[in-house]
């Protein structure tokens, strides 16, 4: 109950809330684009699907903080830096989002029929993509974990901030996503953004330090530059419709 009493406690809870929302912004693209290539009748529950895994991991995570802290301890030497399972688990993702990010670019600038595809084979599409969820969630879950871990000391309160962060992911997916199907530039935003995180990841994987705000920024000033495209055109559509 002191805790409850505690404003400290709930300017925490506001803080870690607002940094997992901004931490989950990631991995929602990747939920988004990814759920893209399932048929209409599946995407919103393979997103459910999706996000609960993420607030599964990101708790799972948190409740094992010895275990975490000991991913930083160096398996082998690489370059001269010693490579920990953090770092793996960074670099394997990475390469992963560069491959997924790349291979999505070139079928959206092709245009190979990605609708036959999942036509064809439906339920192999919905595994894969469960799949891929899954991986990337623990990859965008080190992070948020690790920002609530080094902002709070009471782990119902990193619980709390992890579970509010999920609810507001929850909200935002589908309208999100649908903007992001119905808008192909946007999507491509979207797909630039993934590869400049993967190789984001790679960077840190090697213990190349980059300031995420630097990333967020930029995709920030990507997105505000593409809307206002999207803006211009729409009224250029309305104009020409105009008598």
């Amino acid at each position: 109950m002191e805790m409850l009493l505690d404003p400290q406690t709930w300017i925490t809870l506001v803080t870690l809330s607002t940094v997992e929302i901004v931490l989950g912004i990631d991995n929602l693209v990747f939920i988004s684009i990814a759920v893209s290539r399932l048929p209409s009748v599946s995407r919103d529950r393979a997103r459910r699907f999706g996000i609960a895994v993420a607030c599964i991991t990101r708790i799972g995570l948190l409740l094992t903080l010895a275990w975490l802290a000991g991913l930083t301890d160096p398996l082998f030497p690489l370059f001269g830096r010693g490579i920990s399972v953090r770092d793996l688990v960074l670099i394997i993702g990475g390469l992963f989002l560069l491959v997924k990010g790349t291979g999505e670019i070139r079928d959206l600038i092709v245009g190979e029929g990605e609708e036959a595809d999942v036509r064809t084979k439906p339920a192999a599409s919905f595994g894969l993509v469960i799949a891929q969820i899954a991986v990337i969630d623990i990859v965008f879950s080190l992070d948020s974990v690790i920002a609530a871990v080094g902002m709070a000391s009471q782990r119902i309160v990193m619980v709390s901030a992890i579970l509010l962060a999920v609810a507001v992911m929850l909200l935002a997916s589908k309208p999100f996503g649908r903007f992001i199907d119905e808008n192909p530039s946007i999507k491509m935003l979207a797909l630039a953004f993934i590869v400049l995180v993967g190789a984001y990841l790679i960077a840190e994987g090697f213990g190349i330090h980059i300031p995420k705000g630097y990333i967020y920024g930029a995709m920030a000033f990507s997105a505000l530059v593409e809307s206002l495209n999207l803006a211009a055109r729409r009224r250029a559509s309305a104009r020409q419709l105009e008598p």
